[in-house]
């Protein structure tokens, strides 16, 4: 769109320093202020803009109408007034840079076309023929750019009838026959106004002359061809008539046709239009129940209703449908010999498509279900036009969507765009500082392309930074902690960072199951001593009972597996018995079930509900009486106590390794 540079009608722009040393309106600070706090308030934005517009004041009704276009830019009715704001006050320029810049934001607003258009109209000087090459060229943009939307047609007449005051016929002929391929709403009424157009003047002044030509060459084929099948005289006579007295010449041709031929010509020219009218409003009839479920086509805060949603779910999954079987290619045929015409349909089905989406992101524009359905439609056929879409998604309609800013990230990276990706990570962490998940995803990315040490300082400034929320100072130091075990392949690192978040929460379980994870996963020959030194950490912290009994049987297995004498092994299952009796019966009988039942004895023993019934002495049970029972009750936590008495036999601890991990 050309920037404003001709001549207007209305006096020279001044006095726009005097508007801005006014002051604001008394009430504005407060209100500006409500909206800054609350920018997702529309309520509050539309009171400001009614305030502003009541006040009379330019200055402020510039700077809100500004904001809130920036935040909400379909709104195409504040655009209009902002324009006429601009008019009034006698800022021509500002008032069609206004339109230009709401045109760019929504260029499928029929009504904001028309008011740019009736803006240009209004103010450009048309004595200069500048003006009307500058209202032609605006004309072509809006109809490159909204006339193929389904309301269109106020456009498509606004430009015929502006031909026909220029006295250009041919032209506005030209546009009714174009807007006779495009399926809209009023598509009857085209045709109505372009017949009459075409028989209420010489075919000569509404006619292209090679359009002319062509149609007189086709009635003057078509009366010979009817004279030869028409003919019953014989071919003497026939000779008789076309004879003439010698020294008579062939009448003169005056150039101008019979009214009988003319007559037959517009019926030519009819009939053809006919076949596009009939083309056409077979599309308008496949359309047209799709289009009547539709019932709010412009955009608003206030949510959609699920038949709205479906209904244009339904619209769009049809419409694709259709562009590829225009777009398919006949089986048989070799794509480089298919048809001019059979590519072209799938150009127009493709823009068909375009369009749908462009309409349905104006009424659905916050529910990123559609912004994802469009990517996914256009990452196949343009990677930069799939961008443009989720850059305006996620700048402009969805700022607060963090899930859809991520799937941004990872379609860059997956694009090899790696640059984009950080940088959209970043300014959505700056937009939504302590999102854990965006931290995350910034140092996942950095690890994968190989920035490991940008990865850990990521991870590292998160520790430091929420040392003051202890929840997330244990989660991102659990993460670091991974890291420096897995990658960086630093024990002693990851051991320190989850001792110092113990300190910080003492309380955290997960700490003390990861630093225990860690223990496990070190050389035991070097190190075998701290993992029971975490075991004890854990117990005595303040920790829920299920927590303490967990880590006193991963304590016990872990002397089971590994310990070096039966002394150390007896001690720490008294520890353990002796764990659960001050826990109470009650606590143990909701953790173990009945423990004289045998077949929930038997689940617990193997892990299997299909498992065969314990056995009531295990095969390897020493000769000679067991020995005496120690800790209270033997038929404890885990069957312990059965263990207890056959040593040897190992006939109850067997809990599936993975319950000792849970997800952190």
């Amino acid at each position: 769109m050309a920037a404003p540079s001709l001549a207007y009608n209305a006096p020279p722009e001044t006095g726009e320093e005097d508007m801005e040393d006014r002051e604001l309106p008394v009430d504005f600070d407060r209100q500006w202020k409500l909206v800054n706090e609350n920018p997702q308030d529309f309520n509050s934005w539309t009171d400001l803009l009614q305030y502003c517009e009541q006040e009379g004041h330019l200055r402020a009704s510039r700077q809100a109408l500004s904001a809130f276009l920036a935040r909400y830019p379909l709104c195409y009715g504040y655009w209009k007034k902002f324009a006429d704001l601009e008019r009034r006050a006698g800022y021509n320029t500002k008032a069609e840079e206004v339109c230009v810049q709401g045109l760019t934001a929504i260029t499928l607003s029929v009504d904001l076309w028309i008011h740019y258009i009736n803006l240009l109209l209004g103010t450009l000087n048309m004595n200069l023929p500048e003006s009307t090459q500058r209202i032609r060229s605006v004309f072509e943009d809006a109809l490159a750019a909204a006339g193929w939307d389904w309301h269109s047609d106020r456009l498509w007449d606004l430009y015929a009838e502006w031909e026909k005051e220029q006295g250009d016929l041919r032209a506005m002929t030209a546009i009714y026959d174009r807007a006779m391929r495009v399926p809209t709403q009023l598509y009857r009424t085209h045709y109505e106004k372009l017949k009459a157009h075409l028989t209420s003047s010489p075919l000569q002044d509404v006619l292209s002359p090679e359009e002319y030509e062509k149609v007189q060459a086709e009635y003057r084929e078509n009366q010979i061809q009817a004279k030869k099948e028409g003919a019953d005289a014989t071919a003497g006579e026939e000779k008789e008539e076309e004879e003439r007295p010698p020294g008579e010449d062939e009448p003169a041709n005056d150039g101008k046709d019979s009214e009988e031929a003319v007559q037959k010509m517009r019926e030519l020219i009819l009939a053809i239009r006919e076949e596009t009218y009939q083309q056409n409003e077979a599309e308008v009839r496949k359309r047209w129940n799709y289009e009547d479920a539709i019932k709010r086509p412009y955009f608003h805060v206030k949510p959609l209703d699920r038949t709205q949603l479906k209904a244009w779910h339904t619209y769009l999954d049809w419409e694709i449908a259709e562009a590829e079987a225009a777009c398919a290619v006949p089986e048989g045929t070799n794509v480089e010999g298919q048809a001019c015409s059979e590519v072209k349909e799938g150009i127009t089905g493709h823009r068909r498509v375009q369009i749908l989406f462009e309409r349905c992101l104006i009424a659905c524009a916050l529910y990123e279900e559609f912004w994802d359905k469009y990517i996914h439609y256009l990452e196949p056929r343009s990677l930069e036009e799939a961008r443009n879409v989720y850059r305006r998604a996620c700048e402009i309609h969805l700022p607060y969507k963090h899930s859809f800013h991520l799937q941004w990230s990872m379609f860059e990276e997956r694009h090899g765009n790696i640059s984009e990706a950080q940088r959209i990570l970043e300014a959505l962490e700056m937009a939504m500082p302590g999102l854990a998940v965006v931290r995350i995803r910034r140092a996942g990315l950095e690890r994968r392309v190989g920035r490991l040490d940008k990865a850990e300082s990521l991870l590292r400034e998160a520790v430091e930074e929420n040392k003051d929320k202890p929840h997330l100072h244990a989660f991102y130091s659990i993460k670091l902690a991974r890291f420096l075990h897995k990658l960086a392949k630093n024990l002693s690192r990851a051991r320190t960072v989850l001792q110092e978040a113990i300190e910080i929460s003492p309380d955290n379980s997960k700490l003390y199951l990861n630093l225990l994870d860690l223990e496990l996963s070190s050389d035991l020959r070097l190190n075998g001593s701290g993992v029971q030194q975490c075991v004890s950490k854990a117990l005595a912290a303040p920790l829920s009972s299920d927590s303490k009994i967990l880590f006193s049987q991963r304590g016990l297995q872990f002397a089971e597996d590994f310990g070096t004498t039966v002394q150390s092994l007896l001690s720490i299952y008294e520890e353990h018995q002796k764990l659960l009796n001050d826990l109470g019966a009650k606590k143990r009988s909701a953790e173990n079930g009945d423990g004289d039942d045998p077949e929930k004895i038997s689940k617990m023993d193997d892990g299997s509900a299909a498992a065969a019934p314990q056995q009531a002495v295990p095969p390897t049970m020493p000769p000679g009486p067991p020995p005496p029972v120690m800790g209270g009750d033997t038929s404890g936590y885990g069957n312990y106590g059965n263990w207890y008495q056959q040593y040897g036999g190992y006939g109850g601890y067997s809990n599936p390794w993975n319950q000792y991990y849970p997800p952190s």
